[in-house]
């Protein structure tokens, strides 16, 4: 059985794809594991989403999360490794779309919150938002893929838009602030 610990780390780097060594506190580990972090705060989501349409599609952006952290993890142009597309965008744009047709109109700020699925969207969404940030930083220091910013703009924005499904869905009462 092999070993889940290497011991390759205990020195505070660690490795990225193509072999190259960084430190664990550089902007490129903190961006991916931003979008890591997503990803488990996604599967918390789904762990109480009861709305089937809504669990397929989040396990969907799981598995698209990791395309991003590979793409962060992969400085350069490395053969084989996945990157986020222009298309990938598009089609969380016609996600947002799809499920805000459904939603009544927003007349105010709304507090995160509703159901528990809903409540673990609306972290997601701000997991998402700091993720965006750290790629932002990273994107200001280092050359990063064009589609990072905007997907995870936009992902942050569907997030956002999936918390309230999942609240309608489940005939969750939102809150909402007026400033």
């Amino acid at each position: 059985m092999a070993r889940i610990y290497t011991r390759t780390g205990d020195g505070g780097e660690t490795g990225l794809v193509g072999g190259a060594r960084t430190s664990k506190d550089s902007l490129r580990v903190h961006a991916y594991g931003s979008v890591d972090e997503l990803n488990s705060v996604l599967g918390l989501a789904r762990a109480f989403l009861k709305d089937t349409e809504l669990d397929s599609f989040i396990e969907e952006l799981q598995k698209e999360l990791f395309v991003a952290g590979a793409d962060l993890a992969a400085p350069g142009d490395p053969d084989k490794v996945p990157r986020i597309a222009k298309e990938m965008i598009m089609a969380l744009e016609r996600k947002i779309d799809k499920f805000q047709k459904d939603l009544p109109p927003l007349k105010a700020f709304v507090l995160p919150g509703g159901g528990q699925a809903g409540a673990f969207l609306h972290l997601a969404r701000s997991v998402a938002r700091r993720a965006e940030r750290s790629i932002v930083a990273l994107s200001k220091a280092e050359d990063i893929s064009e589609h990072l910013v905007p997907y995870m703009n936009r992902l942050s924005d569907l997030l956002f838009v999936a918390a309230r499904a999942a609240n309608h869905r489940e005939g969750k009462h939102e809150v909402e602030w007026h400033a």
